[in-house]
């Protein structure tokens, strides 16, 4: 990422902004070969009309969850939430023949498709019995380390940055309706934060994307309030001696991200009334998201393309017949984009008219 930025720019906060994408999610710094393809991975493709643009969903993120569950009900699909999956169910032949919820409620189908992790579809739901032990292993050895702790953060006014002050009105102006990138005014911030985390440590000055996207979407708050989102790196999934993410761990950190936002717009700590903070464990727990990697595995050089989730299975395919990958652990990996759930179902189908 350095040469390539490097090569392009001379504003080193210009090259640090930029540089926050080529670490977003990633265990890694500026320096780290390799980091410029996850560059690349973020600014690739086009919204609208507009080649490597970026929204929010009205509605919030959820709301796109909606819509394509719509999409799908539209066409014939049954949708049953609340309802987690037990394991694979196999034939005698080994192949896929649908699923076992929990509740020990039998789902028959001809294809199973999964876009949870290769970690939870492979290593949990699967019968390791019917899995190659050299694909196995692979799967265990994908790197799912994470930086991410995202704070979820409800303000009773808008901030107000010392860069750019609010209008008397207070109404939004256009930067509070973009990613604001804290403490990146060079990249070298970035690798200390990077080399903190490394040592089991969160960072002391954490990289901080802030967006507000009730600015947009008032409909996300009630009148004069806002919602905050902050995405935050780096914090390690195990702490230095192995001590816990507990209530103390986290509201500490949390508190460091608030006092540095804080220095860019003062009055933010007291515009706060709730706050929801996530760390890597909790990403795992609630999400299912292995090392609390939003990816779902290191978007590494090492990890895409052929090699994503694994040498010979990045076709969606698996080693499983009739059982697919389609999530971010497949090629080509995560981002809010469907790229990896257009391709694998156009393998399905592929495989569906054979059936």
């Amino acid at each position: 990422r350095g040469q390539i930025l490097d090569q392009w720019f001379e504003s080193e906060p210009l090259k640090a902004t930029l540089a926050t994408d080529a670490v977003i999610g990633a265990m890694a710094s500026p320096h780290t070969p390799g980091s410029g393809y996850v560059l690349l991975h973020h600014v690739m493709g086009e919204l609208e009309g507009r080649r490597g643009a970026w929204g929010y969903v009205a509605g919030g993120m959820g709301a796109l969850s909606q819509a394509i569950a719509c999409a799908a009900a539209a066409q014939g699909a049954h949708i049953f939430a609340e309802k987690a999956v037990s394991n694979v169910l196999l034939g005698r032949d080994g192949r896929a023949q649908g699923v076992v919820l929990q509740d020990g409620t039998e789902v028959r189908s001809k294809l199973v498709v999964s876009n949870a992790s290769p970690q939870i579809t492979f290593l949990e739901l699967t019968p390791q019995e019917q899995l190659p032990k050299d694909f196995v292993q692979r799967i265990r050895q994908v790197d799912t380390r994470s930086p991410v702790t995202k704070i979820n953060v409800a303000v009773d006014r808008l901030p107000n940055f010392l860069a750019a002050p609010n209008a008397r009105n207070s109404q939004p102006l256009p930067h509070h309706q973009c990613s604001i990138h804290l403490n990146c005014e060079g990249t070298h911030l970035l690798h200390q934060a990077f080399t903190e985390a490394t040592q089991g440590h969160p960072s002391s000055r954490p990289m901080i994307e802030l967006c507000i996207p009730s600015a947009l979407d008032p409909g996300l708050a009630p009148r004069g309030c806002h919602v905050v989102s902050l995405f935050t790196q780096y914090t390690p999934s195990v702490l230095a001696g192995g001590q816990p993410w507990n209530e103390q761990a986290r509201n500490a950190y949390a508190d460091t991200v608030f006092d540095c936002i804080e220095a860019y717009a003062p009055g933010f700590k007291a515009s706060v009334i709730g706050r929801d903070i996530l760390t890597p464990p909790d990403l795992e727990r609630i999400f299912g998201l292995p090392g609390g990697n939003i990816f779902h595995g290191g978007m590494s050089l090492d990890q895409l393309y052929f090699a994503r989730p694994a040498p010979s299975y990045s076709g969606y395919r698996s080693p499983v017949p009739n059982l697919y990958l389609c999530g971010s652990g497949a090629h080509p990996g995560g981002g809010v984009m469907g790229a990896a759930g257009r391709n694998a179902a156009r393998v399905v189908l592929e495989d569906f008219k054979r059936l």
